[in-house]
Formats: C-alpha cells, sequence, structure tokens
C-alpha cells in the first residue's frame, strides 16, 4: 500500500463514488481500477493524494466493511 499521485495517470482513469453518497458532497471517497491496483482519493480533493492498494488488499478491505458489526 502507498500513497501516491502521477496527476496524470490519476486524472485519466474512471473514479466510481459509492451509490449511497448523496448529490450534497460529504464524507466520500471514489475508486478506480487499473490493471493490477485500485486507487482511493477523496471525492472532495480530487487533485489530492491517491492511496494505491492491490486488488486482494482491496477485497479484503471492502469485505470487512461490509460485515455486520455484529460480526466485527
Amino acid at each position: 500500500m502507498n500513497a501516491r499521485g502521477n496527476p496524470t495517470v490519476v486524472q485519466d482513469l474512471k473514479w466510481s463514488k459509492s451509490s449511497y453518497s448523496g448529490a450534497e458532497g460529504g464524507d466520500c471517497v471514489e475508486v478506480a481500477a487499473s490493471q493490477g491496483e485500485v486507487h482511493v482519493r477523496d471525492s472532495k480533493i480530487v487533485t489530492g493524494s491517491v492511496l494505491t492498494v492491490t486488488p486482494t488488499a482491496w477485497t479484503t478491505f471492502t469485505g470487512f466493511a461490509a460485515r455486520p458489526s455484529s460480526e466485527v
């Protein structure tokens, strides 16, 4: 895992925001996948730092985050 941001590369990615995100902004992240990497950024600061993780790390994280709090 690392935080980096090659502005040219990350600007060209197709970024997605959660369907739970409202139009009013708020605390949201955007995610983009590229070959062998998953990129995560703050939706309010699109030119800021990008967290880059492996697809396995992202799958593990989202699986954990999706579990009910009673299972954590």
